[in-house]
């Protein structure tokens, strides 16, 4: 397998207890020339499992509103998490661990390609999309202490709403 690549089909009923739900296809491509999926106090290795795994889980859960016979695959070809992390030692700190600093002009990204498939693999809807949330701080905290990936989650929920919302309605 090309290193490169890492694919990873998920039915959005698996996470949910759903009966029905369409099932979703996520590529990363060439993850290690994203501009910014840092850790800042674990391996890269498994802070990169934990983001795709994380950010995968939660498209399955946004596919669950789109008709279990379509099929939504993405492929992302880069991804930019809201914040910078930084050496404690350049912020003041004396500890080995780095910070992720989260300010308004640290904004999260993501650049990928989709394609919304029906069963008999007609494209129902397809295009490039290059999201950022410049206003991703002004918007309510709710759960944004508690949750992985908050702002960015927060950002794919609206392109989802925004993109899906024909599909989801039919």
């Amino acid at each position: 397998m090309d290193k490169s690549f890492c694919t990873f089909m998920v039915a959005a009923s698996l996470f949910s207890g759903a009966a029905a739900a369409a099932q979703v296809e996520v590529t990363w491509q060439d993850p290690d020339s994203y501009q910014d999926i840092r850790p800042s106090n674990q391996s890269r290795v498994s802070f990169r499992k934990m983001v795709f795994a994380d950010l995968e889980e939660y498209l399955a859960k946004l596919a669950e509103a789109l008709p279990e016979n379509q099929t939504l695959s993405l492929t992302v070809t880069d991804l930019d998490l809201a914040g910078r992390v930084w050496p404690s030692s350049f912020l003041g700190g004396s500890g080995g661990t780095d910070i992720r600093l989260v300010k308004s002009v640290y904004i999260p990204r993501m650049t990928f390609s989709y394609a919304l498939n029906d069963d008999g693999g007609n494209t129902l809807q397809s295009a490039q999309v290059k999201l950022k949330d410049m206003s991703f701080m002004d918007r309510g905290r709710v759960n944004r202490n508690f949750e992985n990936l908050s702002y960015e989650k927060a950002m794919l929920k609206d392109w989802f709403d925004k993109t899906m919302q024909q599909t989801a309605a039919n």
